[in-house]
C-alpha cells in the first residue's frame, strides 16, 4: 500500500460509505437471544448446529465432517473464515471497536450485516427461522445501536411467507429502531416435482407484491444477501472454494431475473433492490442478455420465430435435393418440418415488464438495481463503460468492505485496495465517488430521505437528497 486508508480519505471531497460490512456473531450470546425469542429447544438445536465454531476441538469436527462429506457427497462447508490478526478479529465481533476504528480504516459510515445468523433466513423450521431472525435482529440492535452515528445494522427478514416478512420488518423498524433490511435471494420449497427454489418474482406460491408494497410504504430498500453454495455444480465435498466462487452472483442473478421478468421493477419503480457480494459483472451481462433476448424474442419480435413463417414446400424441396437417403423418409421430413412448433399461451415472455421498445429494457433495470462489489473487484469499471452498458445511465455499484470475513486479511487495506481502481485508470474521481458514497446514499434515501440523519455523513447525504441525486 503506497497510501494509508486515512491518507486516501483525507484526499477525498466526499465520505466513504461502506454498504456491506459484517459482524461476526458470538454463538453463545446469540443463543441466549434465541432462547428468549424462540425457546430453549430451538436454542439448543441452534447450538448443536453452530456450536462447533466455539469448540477447541474444531479440528476434530472437520476431520469427521470431511470424511462424512466425501461418503455422502455433501458439499464442503466454509472453513477458516475469520480474521487472524487479534485487532481485526476483535473488531469483527465487537461493533463498538469497529465504530472506534472507522477513521483508521478510512470509512465514515458502515452498514453491517450478520454472518452466522444468515442461516436463519432460509431455515425450514418455523421457530428457528422466524424466532432466529428476531433474535438476531435484537442482538444486532443491542450491539450496533449505541453507535448509530457511525454504524447501522441490516435486519434479517424471513421470506417463507409474506406475512412473516412483513411482521419481521415492522418489528425491526418499530421496536428495534433498525433502518434497513436484508433478505435471502430465495427460499427452498418442495412441490409435486420435488424441491425447488422460490425467487419471489415469478412462479411464486405467494403474492410477494405485498412485501414489496410494504417496503415501499415503510421507505426501506430491499437488500439481498443470499448465496447458492450446495446448488447445482457447487456441490464439491472436498473444495470450499469450488463451491464458493460465483455463488453470490448466481443467487443474485436468479433473484434479479425473477424481479425483472415478474414485472416487479415496473410495478414498484421507486423501490430499489441491492444484491450484495456478487460484484457487477453478472449485472452487466444480465442487462446485455435482456437486450439481446428482447431483440430476438421480446414483444412482436417473437413472431419472427413463428413456425407458420416456414415455407414448407421449399423446405421439403431442399431436403429432397440435399438430404440423401436419410431424409427421404416422409416421417423424417415431417418431424423436421414440425420441430419446435408447440408454444405456450402467452408468446411474449416480457409481457409483465412493460417493455414497448428496446430502450425500455435499461429503463426498467438500471434505476432499480444496485450491485455490491468488494474492494478487490476489478470489474467495477464495467458499470461506467458506455460502450458496453445499454441505456443512458451507468450501472450502480456499491462499495462493500466485507470486513470481518476471511477475504479481508487486513481491515486497513480495504480502502487502499478500492482506490487502486483510480490509480490504475479503471475509475475516475466521479465514478469513485459514486461507487464509495453516492450510490449507497441514493439506495437508502430513495424511500427514507432521513436515513443518514444523526450520522457522520448527514450533511453530505442531505445535500445529495436535496439535489435529487444527480449523476455528475
Amino acid at each position: 500500500m503506497t497510501l494509508s486508508a486515512s491518507d486516501i480519505r483525507s484526499r477525498l471531497d466526499h465520505p466513504v460509505v461502506d454498504a456491506d460490512g459484517h459482524v461476526m456473531e458470538s454463538v453463545p450470546i446469540l443463543a441466549e437471544y434465541l432462547r428468549e425469542a424462540a425457546g430453549g429447544k430451538t436454542a439448543d438445536a441452534f447450538l448443536a448446529r453452530a456450536g462447533f465454531v466455539t469448540m477447541s476441538a474444531a479440528e476434530q469436527h472437520w476431520v469427521v465432517a470431511e470424511e462424512q462429506a466425501r461418503k455422502q457427497r455433501r458439499p464442503a462447508a466454509p472453513w477458516w473464515g475469520s480474521p487472524t490478526t487479534a485487532i481485526d478479529r476483535a473488531t469483527a465481533f465487537v461493533p463498538a471497536l469497529l465504530a472506534e476504528r472507522l477513521e483508521e480504516l478510512g470509512l465514515d459510515f458502515s452498514i453491517v450485516y450478520p454472518s452466522v445468523g444468515l442461516m436463519f433466513a432460509g431455515h425450514d423450521d418455523d421457530a428457528m427461522r422466524v424466532g432466529g431472525c428476531r433474535a438476531l435482529n435484537t442482538y444486532l440492535a443491542d450491539l450496533v445501536g449505541p453507535h448509530r452515528d457511525r454504524l447501522t445494522a441490516a435486519a434479517l427478514i424471513p421470506m417463507q411467507t409474506p406475512d412473516e416478512a412483513i411482521e419481521t420488518i415492522d418489528h425491526a423498524l418499530d421496536e428495534l429502531g433498525l433502518r434497513c433490511i436484508a433478505i435471502s435471494s430465495w427460499v427452498r420449497r418442495v412441490g409435486p416435482g420435488g424441491p425447488f427454489s422460490d425467487v419471489f418474482g415469478i412462479d411464486c406460491e405467494h403474492d410477494y407484491d405485498r412485501v414489496w408494497r410494504h417496503c415501499a410504504q415503510r421507505g426501506v430498500a430491499v437488500t439481498a444477501h443470499g448465496g447458492s453454495m450446495g446448488f447445482g455444480f457447487r456441490q464439491s465435498p472436498s473444495r470450499y472454494m469450488y463451491n464458493h466462487i460465483g455463488h453470490f452472483a448466481a443467487a443474485s442473478e436468479a433473484l434479479a431475473k425473477a424481479l425483472y421478468f415478474g414485472g416487479v421493477t415496473r410495478r414498484f419503480p421507486d423501490l430499489p433492490f441491492a444484491f450484495l457480494e456478487g460484484g457487477i459483472a453478472w449485472g452487466a451481462q444480465l442487462l446485455a442478455d435482456l437486450v439481446g433476448r428482447w431483440d430476438k424474442r421480446g414483444g412482436a419480435n417473437i413472431r419472427q420465430l413463428d413456425p407458420a413463417r416456414l415455407d414448407g414446400a421449399r423446405f421439403r424441396e431442399l431436403l429432397a435435393q440435399h438430404g440423401g437417403p436419410h431424409f427421404a423418409r416422409p416421417d423424417v421430413v415431417e418431424a423436421a418440418a414440425q420441430m419446435n412448433s408447440a408454444h405456450p399461451h402467452e408468446l411474449d415472455e416480457f409481457h409483465l415488464c412493460g417493455i414497448t421498445e428496446r430502450a425500455d429494457i435499461a429503463r426498467r433495470f438500471v434505476p432499480s438495481f444496485y450491485f455490491g462489489c468488494e474492494a478487490d473487484d476489478p470489474f467495477v469499471g464495467l458499470a461506467y463503460d458506455e460502450r458496453l452498458i445499454p441505456g443512458d445511465e451507468p450501472l450502480r455499484p456499491l462499495f462493500g468492505s466485507d470486513v470481518g470475513h476471511w477475504d479481508v486479511t487486513d481491515m486497513r487495506g480495504v480502502l487502499p485496495e478500492a482506490f487502486e481502481l483510480v490509480e490504475e485508470g479503471l475509475l475516475d474521481a466521479r465514478a469513485f465517488r459514486a461507487f464509495t458514497a453516492d450510490n449507497a446514499i441514493a439506495l437508502h434515501t430513495r424511500g427514507n430521505p432521513a436515513f443518514f440523519e444523526g450520522t457522520a455523513v448527514e450533511g453530505y447525504a442531505r445535500s445529495r437528497v436535496e439535489r435529487g441525486h444527480p449523476i455528475d
